[in-house]
């Protein structure tokens, strides 16, 4: 730290106790009390320096005990009160970043101009501001923190801004190019012109280069009002708002003890971690910082990690901070909702409720803000897209991210037995259809709702159930749901009808599979006669029959849900003749077909020409006209 020596004379202070005596040979003919210490002086030496000791010691009245003066308003109490006097005795003095800001406002307060004497407490002190204080980063920085205890002088005298604009100007130069002592405290010590000095003797090798988060941790030292005014300074300066919200970033896991718990072990391995000191803060100090904070950030998506306002939020809510501050952490969560993890969303519910375990409304909001935000910036409609779009184009991954999110949370909080079903819709109702190419996530979700709320009667678990289309669940989900008893009726037969489809279109393009690779067989097998036999041609023989027994295991599977079909096709006529109603259509529309006509008839033409290309044909003539009977009943519906 720079100082600067002030006097000649050699201490001639002694303390006893709550007593300071000068030790001149002369006894004292002045008490100067300050606060809890007394000052045994001489009139001379104070009156001679300061207007205002003059005014005082002509004022007072001898008793006793001599003249006595209280001062009870000096700047800096007793202890710069002692360092004033030993200026006024010309005793050596040494000017520092730390104690310069109290002498300069107790020259102002006790009037120490030139008029009393050249060279007086206010011009020395100013020179030193100007010439060493604010040239240096450390410095300045050191000085705006004593500002904090003489606020109304540092303010008067303007040195709090001064000190601020010095360093925001710092902060947004790169400090290699000066060699200020900004890298003091982590590497070694730079000549004026930037080269690392050993003992003394420039080396000219330059330091590396600091990194933009390098004045960080200093500015964090600073009071939540000092730093604002920084912050504030350094964006008029020009500094890139990432920067800004990295220092924000960091202040607030240094003071907010809840956010260092949330850390994770990439961020406390960093040299840049805070350590918390939010226990010496109040529960409303840390909710007034936590407000500051969101006033502070910018309302800019990216540039503050979703992991922290995650943890901002969660804070927010237990410190029951103001409804507008939860409403701007939402929304910002919602501006990067696809960036969050589903650890992020598994907020627990602290009010005093306690209705649900997790705060379900609060990941409601968010999800809107974000599709909000997201149809704003012209995200696509489900009319103007179909699948292959969806899952190829670059715009749209924010959205399936999110509807995959929204999916995996649903399935964590379902099993809550208090979470009610309208609550549960509504969190999935939400994400548009376009969003999910698979449903799978979604049935799982609401098969573990179904399984934790036994006690749902036929109406709502179909309701419940009309969320997902069976027509976007894959096969492997297709099959479990079919033998899922948790199920209504209806849906089961759609899962099956639709399974069904699946499976004739996947044994359709096995068919076709098969014809290139016997094709390509019969090639390789002419080709590579007399110089490698057995090597390709034994792997795609091995390929074929995998294939082959691929198909042959579906068929199977085809044949046992026609029997299926079959049977709960005889067993719904049954119960349609009780009641009157004799035709297969009327069930079918009851049961929800929709498909046309046309996509059964289709599919089973791509299966029976592919028996015809290999030869081969179903050996079960009635199931075939079973099948034919099957569609025309549906074309009926139609």
């Amino acid at each position: 730290m720079a100082c600067m020596k002030l006097g000649s004379k050699t201490d001639a202070f002694q303390r006893k106790g709550q007593a300071w005596f000068c030790t001149t040979g002369l006894p004292s003919d002045i008490v100067v009390e300050v606060e809890e210490m007394t000052f045994h002086l001489h009139k001379f030496p104070l009156l001679s320096r300061s207007e205002v000791m003059e005014k005082l010691i002509a004022e007072a009245s001898e008793g006793e005990d001599g003249c006595v003066i209280k001062l009870t308003d000096i700047p800096g109490g007793a202890k710069t009160f002692e360092l004033v006097a030993k200026f006024c005795y010309g005793v050596k003095l040494e000017l520092t970043a730390a104690n310069v800001v109290y002498l300069r406002c107790a020259g102002e307060h006790l009037e120490m101009t030139e008029d009393y004497g050249e060279g007086n407490l206010i011009s020395q002190t100013e020179v030193f501001l100007n010439q060493v204080v604010l040239r240096s980063w450390k410095d300045s920085l050191k000085a705006l923190q004593t500002c904090d205890d003489v606020l109304s002088y540092a303010e008067e005298l303007k040195i709090t801004k001064r000190c601020i604009d010095s360093l925001a100007v710092k902060a947004c130069t790169d400090p290699n190019l000066f060699g200020w002592p900004v890298v003091e405290h982590v590497g070694p010590l730079q000549s004026p012109g930037g080269s690392i000095l050993w003992n003394g003797i420039s080396t000219g090798a330059r330091p590396k280069h600091s990194s933009s988060d390098w004045w960080y941790d200093d500015a964090s030292s600073l009071s939540l009002p000092l730093y604002k005014r920084l912050i504030s300074a350094m964006e008029s300066q020009g500094v890139k708002q990432e920067i800004i919200a990295g220092s924000l970033t960091y202040y607030a896991k240094k003071y907010l003890p809840g956010l260092n718990r949330r850390q994770s072990s990439t961020e406390s391995s960093n040299r840049l971690a805070p350590v918390g000191l939010g226990s010496s803060l109040s529960e409303e100090h840390q909710k007034l910082l936590l407000e500051e904070i969101d006033h502070l950030l910018p309302m800019q998506k990216g540039l503050v990690p979703t992991k922290f306002l995650f943890g901002l939020l969660k804070t927010a809510l237990i410190l029951r901070a103001s409804p507008s501050c939860i409403s701007d952490l939402e929304k910002r969560i919602g501006m990067q909702l696809d960036q969050a993890t589903l650890e992020d969303l598994l907020m627990p519910n602290f009010s005093y409720s306690m209705e649900t375990l997790y705060n379900v409304d609060c990941v409601q909001r968010i999800l809107e803000y974000f599709l909000a935000m997201d149809q704003g910036t012209g995200g696509e409609s489900p009319c103007s897209i179909d699948d292959e779009q969806l899952m190829g184009s670059p715009s749209l991954t924010p959205i399936t991210m999110v509807a995959k999110l929204i999916d995996g949370y649903l399935a964590e909080v379902a099993p809550d037995v208090n979470l009610k079903l309208p609550k549960f819709q509504a969190l999935a109702a939400a994400v548009p259809e376009y969003a999910r190419p698979l449903d799978d996530g979604l049935y799982r979700a609401i098969d573990i709702y179904l399984k934790s709320h036994p006690w749902l009667g036929e109406s709502d678990r179909e309701q419940l159930c009309r969320l997902m289309d069976c027509q976007k669940l894959s096969l492997e989900a297709c099959t479990h749901a079919a033998q899922n008893e948790r199920l209504p009726l209806r849906i089961i037969v759609q899962v099956l009808f639709f399974e069904q489809l699946q499976l004739r279109t996947s044994i359709a393009g096995c068919f076709l599979v098969s014809d290139n690779l016997d094709g390509g067989s019969r090639q390789l097998r002419s080709g590579m006669v007399g110089t490698n036999e057995g090597g390709g041609w034994a792997t795609a023989v091995r390929e074929n029959q995998v294939l082959k027994v691929g198909m042959d295991s579906m068929r199977v599977r085809v044949s046992e849900l026609e029997k299926e079909c079959s049977n709960m096709r005889q067993e719904i006529e049954k119960l349609g003749r009780s009641k009157g109603s004799s035709t297969w259509g009327n069930v079918s529309k009851k049961f929800g077909f929709k498909l046309k006509s046309q996509m059964c008839s289709a599919q089973e033409g791509s299966v029976s020409n592919q028996n015809k290309i290999n030869g081969k044909a179903l050996k079960d003539g009635k199931t075939k006209e079973n099948h034919g009977k099957h569609k025309k009943n549906l074309s009926i519906d139609e």
